[in-house]
């Protein structure tokens, strides 16, 4: 099944992050391509990425957002991962990034 969405990001340092790899170091520049990549087809389809099972969804992540009812990774080359959730306002199917990490940061955050 494809949904399309509307992408945002969980916040403002975020999105301030994101803007600001445009202008930093080669692998920056790097990662923002994947990043945009990721962010085009989460607007093509939300359930691009892969799903988290609910029990693993990290505590963080619910005490900075609120509760989340589902969690999806988005594999980037070099072992990087974009986790983001779906949310449904009415019309509107948002996919709602919340972060970008490293594979061994991914595996620390979910405990693997």
């Amino acid at each position: 099944m494809e949904l399309n969405s509307a992408v945002k990001f969980g916040d403002e340092n975020l999105k301030k992050a994101y803007h600001e790899l445009e202008s930093g170091k080669f692998e920056d520049k790097q990662l923002k391509e994947w990043l945009d990549r990721a962010v085009a087809d989460l607007r093509k389809n939300a359930f691009s990425g892969i799903q988290i099972p609910k029990r693993l969804i990290p505590q963080v992540y619910q005490a900075k957002y609120g509760p989340l009812t589902n969690l999806w990774k988005y594999n980037l080359p070099n072992a990087w991962r974009l986790i983001y959730t779906i949310k449904r306002d009415e019309v509107v199917v948002l996919s709602v990034v919340l972060e970008w990490m490293t594979h061994k940061e991914y595996e620390k955050r979910f405990r693997y």
